[in-house]
């Protein structure tokens, strides 16, 4: 057993209910690690459990927030085959990563790649894993296909854009701030599109597009697709409940995917990580793609940055470390 300290959720409510409090964490058993976190990525999920609207799954801490993190392995379990203590890794978790330790299954981790710091590596799993599952393996993005990512400018957003245009797709992408679609030019944006009324499909022919917002944007993704195109949605910012036009979903043939990792079986998790170090990683250790950051911000100062996140005013990735 050790001392901790971690972000808890006191409450739910504003950023006001985030503090930082001691607990204790024990020793891992069986395939399980002990890493001491030197940095976590801020997600959206993470504002929606403060707020009470997304609780942590069964066996997660339910108070502590953090889906991603980076750090060093201080401990092993007993049957713990692929690292060892001093090992740099990054990786996915239900909740619990904004502490200074956590515990964590070896098959749902990654190691960092050489040339990257352990801060920077916190901003990469959560919106990098759920970018390439979505494009790749939910849709089964192609070379040459046309792809609309929305909210470009984002997290996920960045991180998708880059690895379309990795596998020379051509990226279209939407944003309600302007100044955020210049930025993505640079990382290989193709057409940018400034929603400022909740409409964008006019003259798009997509074959996948990838949906953070949900519902508002509903009727307009449908007609957005090509014929036999392929939407997955992986958020619901514009709501849950979508009045949509069925007769383009069954005219164009559309296919619909949800995806979510926070709630998957760790067969499941471990499959996509290993896709993921095979084809991605690469990728990372090539500088062909790195993930944006926003701010590194210190733990200390997590209300100020779930503030930040509320106001929408972030470009990439904010980063707290300890």
């Amino acid at each position: 057993m050790i001392r901790a300290q971690a972000v808890t959720i006191s409450k739910p409510g504003g950023p006001e209910v985030l503090e930082l409090r001691s607990h204790t964490v024990r020793s891992p058993g069986g395939s399980e690690i002990l890493v001491k976190v030197t940095a976590a990525g801020l997600n959206r999920a993470d504002t929606l459990q403060r707020r009470g609207l997304y609780p942590a799954p069964p066996g997660a801490p339910k108070q502590i927030p953090g889906l991603e993190y980076s750090g060093t392995v201080v401990e092993v379990g007993p049957a713990v085959r692929r690292w060892s203590v001093g090992d740099r890794v990054m990786g996915i978790v239900p909740g619990g990563a904004m502490a200074t330790h956590l515990i964590t299954h070896e098959r749902e981790t990654l190691p960092v790649p050489a040339d990257v710091d352990l801060t920077t590596a916190a901003a990469i799993p959560e919106t990098f894993l759920t970018a390439f599952d979505a494009l790749f393996l939910q849709a089964q993005l192609k070379m040459g296909e046309q792809v609309l990512i929305h909210a470009v400018g984002s997290g996920i957003g960045t991180s998708a854009l880059q690895l379309a245009v990795a596998a020379n797709a051509d990226v279209i992408g939407t944003s309600r701030t302007a100044s955020k679609l210049t930025r993505c030019k640079e990382l290989g944006l193709v057409r940018p599109i400034h929603v400022t009324d909740g409409t964008f499909a006019a003259g798009l022919d997509v074959n996948v597009l990838i949906d953070v917002i949900g519902a508002s944007y509903a009727g307009e993704n449908l007609r957005a697709l090509a014929p036999q195109g392929r939407m997955v949605t992986i958020g619901l910012l514009g709501g849950v409940q979508a009045d949509i036009p069925l007769n383009i979903f069954l005219q164009k043939r559309i296919t619909w995917m949800g995806s979510v990792l926070r709630s998957r079986t760790l067969e499941e998790k471990a499959t996509l990580m290993n896709a993921f170090e095979a084809q991605v990683l690469p990728l990372f250790i090539r500088k062909k793609i790195k993930p944006v950051i926003d701010d590194v911000i210190p733990m200390s100062n997590i209300q100020d940055a779930h503030s930040s996140m509320d106001r929408n005013n972030t470009f990439g990735k904010l980063v707290l470390c300890w």
